[in-house]
Formats: C-alpha cells, structure tokens, sequence
C-alpha cells in the first residue's frame, strides 16, 4: 500500500477457517476509506467479530490479505495495534481503577510519551464529561460513563483509526445518542475513519455513509444506505393471514403491481412501486380467495427491510454472543492487551 492509503482499511480475499471446517468468514474483499464511517452488519455468527479480530492483528487470517493505516496486518501486527483504537462489545473498564488511573493505564499501554500523559488524560476526562468522577472507581460509574470511560481508553494514544464493536450494545437510546456525539465529534476534529458493528439500523443508517451486510461469512450487499434501499425496487406490503388461513403466496404473486412475494414467520413480504395504492387490490383478492386477514401494513424501504432481503432474517437487537464471537473477543482483549506491555 502506498502513503495514500494512510486511514484506511482494505481487505483482500480475507478468510478464516477454524479447525480446518468451520468457515467463519469467507474470501472477503472490501476497503473503507480515510475519514470514513463504514458499518459492518451482519446476524449473530455470521463473521463480524472474525473479520474485526483479524483486521485488528488480534486473529491471523487462514488465508487473504488484511491492511489497516498503510500496513499489511499480517507483517507488522504490533505496528497496526499501535496506529488504532479498538472499543470492545463487552466493557472492559477494571472496576477497581478510577477513571483518571484507567486512562493512565491507557497511555502506558500505548506508549504515550510519559510528557504528554497527564495534559492528554485530563482532556479525556473533560472531553467525553467524567472528569467530576475522575476519582471514582469505574465500579460506580453509569453503563454511558463507562462507555466514553472506554471511547477515551481507545483514542488515548490519538490513532487514525477507530473500530467500534457493538460500542453502545445495552445503553438506553440517550446513551447512544451520546456516544456517538463524541464519535462524530472525534472524526470531525481529527479526520479519523471509524469501522462499527452494531445491533442498532437505525445507528447503521443515521451514522454510516457506506455498509457492508455480512451473512454466512460472505459480503451479502454493499453500498450507501440510500443504495441499499433503492435496490429493493420500492414500497414493502406485508401481509399476516390469520392462523391456518390457507397457503397465499401464489395468489398474491399474480396480483398486478406486486414485483416479488417472500413468506417468513408466517406473514408475505410484497415489494411493489406503491404501497398504499397496491393495499385495497391486496386486501379484495384475499377477501375473494376466503383468506382471512390479521393485518396489512405498508412500509417504505428501510435496513430493517435490506437486511431481511438480504440475509433471509430479521435483524434481532437481542441476540447474544455466539460462542466463536465469545472466544474471538477474549483472544482480541489478550493479544491487544498483551501486545503493548
């Protein structure tokens, strides 16, 4: 890579096989650019905690390339944990350090010129609005003050890049709001380029000015959120039967204006250029095939509806870790951890 790849992120053919049979991420290519704020979605296992462990020099890839800030990742781990910032899905604040000894903890572990380590902590402090608790133990801390306790943990060292892992996973929709605030505040002051993951779309859509939809361990779609949803080719008219109503789907398939029909957990998805106007023919043609209706409700394109389309599943804010995300993200902890002692 050359100088101008400075800020960036690109993966080459990128995979990972565990045990010689479990493919957990699968020949991915894609690149982030400088200063951007790049969404990876995906349902739970399907290969983002992979793929972040292996960009982040905390996994080795089985095979492909991996480069982060103008280095191979493979070649020069130390020098890619030293150039990023990374804020972990689950919190990893030492309940018995304050804030002011976490932060200082931070530098030495990024090897923050020891001059430098008390002006860059007490900005930290006052930037991310826990200096008041300084001194307090991150025991007692709120589930929003640990997060930008950990936000300033990562970006102590000033790192070009930013990787966000489920980061506001578990706070209340004002707390996430929040977060991101400073996030967006960050990247408008220094230019950083951030990749997240999140279980939140609407974070996905608001924040993101490109997403990568990963199923499978495969790349499923890429592009603006705009993008994502004009492929859907219109409005979505989903249709719920009432229980043991009859089988619908080719019926509703012959319905003029109606492009495509999907059936999932016992309701139709209809895609078609205008919703309301599609409603009243679907509802009589129902009504003449003795199909009773539950409900019918019309929906604009949204990441709700690109990622259903795209991976077959609802996005499920409340799925837990799978197991191979669980030890992905102990090994990331250990070698980041590790790495800078």
């Amino acid at each position: 890579m050359q100088d101008g790849d400075r800020g960036s992120i690109r993966a080459e053919h990128l995979s990972k096989t565990y045990n010689g049979s479990v493919h957990a991420v699968k020949s991915v290519d894609f690149e982030v650019r400088p200063g951007e704020v790049y969404g990876f979605l995906g349902p739970n296992g399907a290969g983002k905690t992979t793929t972040v462990g292996m960009l982040t020099a905390g996994l080795q890839a089985t095979s492909g390339s991996a480069f982060v800030d103008g280095l191979n990742v493979a070649r020069e781990p130390e020098s890619v944990k030293r150039r990023i910032g990374v804020v972990f899905q689950e919190s990893t604040a030492d309940n018995d350090l304050t804030g002011r000894e976490t932060l200082e903890l931070a530098a030495a572990l990024y090897s923050v010129p020891r001059a430098e380590v008390r002006r860059r902590v007490e900005f930290l402090l006052e930037q991310m609005q826990i200096g008041d608790a300084a001194d307090r133990l991150a025991k007692t801390y709120s589930g929003g003050m640990r997060r930008r306790l950990e936000l300033a943990f990562g970006i102590v060292h000033s790192p070009r890049i930013l990787f966000l892992d489920e980061p506001t996973l578990g706070l209340d929709p004002q707390g996430r709001a929040g977060f991101w605030r400073y996030v967006l505040q960050l990247r408008k002051e220094h230019g950083m380029t951030i990749f997240v993951t999140t279980h939140y779309l609407e974070e996905a859509d608001g924040m993101c000015e490109r997403i990568a939809i990963i199923d499978h361990g495969t790349i499923a779609a890429s592009g603006t959120p705009s993008e994502l949803k004009d492929r859907l080719g219109g409005d979505i008219v989903t249709v719920r039967p009432v229980a043991g109503a009859a089988p619908a789907q080719e019926m509703l398939t012959h319905i003029a204006g109606v492009s495509a029909v999907t059936e999932q957990d016992g309701a139709y998805r209809l895609k078609c250029a205008n919703g309301e106007t599609l409603v009243p023919e679907v509802v009589a043609a129902c009504v003449r095939a003795g199909i009773g209706l539950q409900a019918v409700s019309v929906k604009r394109p949204s990441l709700d509806e690109v990622f259903l389309e795209f991976t077959g599943r609802e996005f499920r804010e409340d799925e837990g870790m799978s197991a191979t995300d669980r030890a992905v993200l102990l090994g990331r902890v250990r070698n980041q951890m590790g790495g800078r002692r």
